[in-house]
């Protein structure tokens, strides 16, 4: 049973109702230190009954490690950071560790409150998944703390970083455009202040249009357009230069220029063709069949990790950059011509 008034029951609680010492209890409960098979079973069986669980912070401060890492998430509702979050917590929990997560509001001090507060949480270190945040603010937590940046192509020399090649995804998906014979293209652009690695993609795109020799126009795509107002201009071009293929910097902003797109009687692919760009479950999904640049997520998520323990296990660790190609995934939406 608990303690009487609903308190949380501490280790003195199962010392004394195993009739042991507290350092006892507490080699039970942490394993290590010498301990018999009795002594072992009467901490277990009163913790048991007590309702005991061990205080993974407590410990922390008497070992100086938490197994904690704290995780900053840019945005909860997007696809991408979801899955990024998800392979990331499993793989710390296979190498001993729990994360602990929190969100961002969409402002550069607002995340840099967060990672401050988890900081106080005494985690042992952060993974950091936005592209808004500056890497000088991240980098103020370097010297302290083991510090990753996963998901955004960061050079920093104070931050490891693991992230898909947006350069390369650009050009990737930019080729398939070109080779499915398309000469006049429209390239969602989002301003560098909206997302630093939606603006890389964006410009990669326009970049390798060119190069290609066919014709390549940005439209602004700011967060704060609506996806009606961005359509519209898209079918202005079509009117204006006959552009026959659109290409969007994420997966979400595809799905929502096609609805608008939808509204205005435009049909994909035949009126126009449209790509996207991270190939995240279930946008990447065949029965949506969307056109897109796949982010090797699994990897990102997993090595962010490994990068992230490494350095706690070893401060002097060399900073590693860590660039990972993207795949194309051709779809259903990007119309041969």
């Amino acid at each position: 049973m608990n303690r009487v008034g609903g308190a949380q029951p501490t280790i003195l609680d199962v010392a004394a109702r195993a009739g042991v010492s507290k350092s006892a209890v507490s080699r039970v409960l942490s394993g290590t230190g010498r301990f018999s098979d009795e002594t072992r079973e009467r901490v277990e069986r009163a913790a048991a009954e007590l309702g005991y669980v061990a205080n993974a912070m407590a410990r922390g401060l008497v070992s100086g490690r938490t197994h904690t890492i704290g995780m900053l998430v840019r945005d909860a509702s997007s696809m991408l950071y979801t899955a990024l979050h998800a392979v990331m917590e499993q793989r710390a929990s296979e190498l001993g560790y729990r994360v602990v997560t929190t969100t961002g509001v969409g402002r550069v001090e607002d995340e840099k409150s967060a990672l401050a507060a988890l900081v106080s949480m005494r985690v042992d270190g952060l993974v950091v998944c936005s592209g808004l945040l500056p890497a000088a603010d991240i980098a103020e937590f370097a010297p302290r703390i083991a510090t990753v940046v996963a998901g955004r192509p960061e050079l920093h020399p104070a931050l490891s970083s693991v992230y898909c090649d947006e350069v390369d995804g650009g050009h990737q998906i930019a080729d398939a455009v070109v080779d499915a014979g398309h000469r006049d293209v429209v390239v969602l652009s989002v301003p560098r202040a909206d997302a630093i690695t939606q603006h890389a993609r964006s410009v990669a795109m326009t970049a390798r249009i060119r190069m290609r020799g066919a014709n390549a126009v940005d439209i602004d795509a700011s967060f704060v357009r609506p996806a009606a107002d961005i359509a519209a201009d898209v079918v202005e071009m079509m009117r204006e230069s006959g552009a026959t293929a659109v290409m969007c910097p994420t997966d979400r902003m595809m799905l929502d220029l096609c609805d608008a797109l939808d509204d205005l009687g435009v049909d994909i692919p035949s009126d126009v063709s449209v790509t996207g760009f991270d190939g995240v479950y279930p946008l990447a999904s065949d029965w949506i069949g969307f056109s897109t640049l796949q982010q090797p997520v699994e990897r990102i998520g997993r090595e962010a990790i490994d990068l992230v323990i490494g350095r706690i296990d070893d401060p002097s660790r060399t900073v590693e950059h860590r660039s990972l190609r993207g795949t194309v995934l051709p779809g259903r939406t990007l119309r041969r011509r």
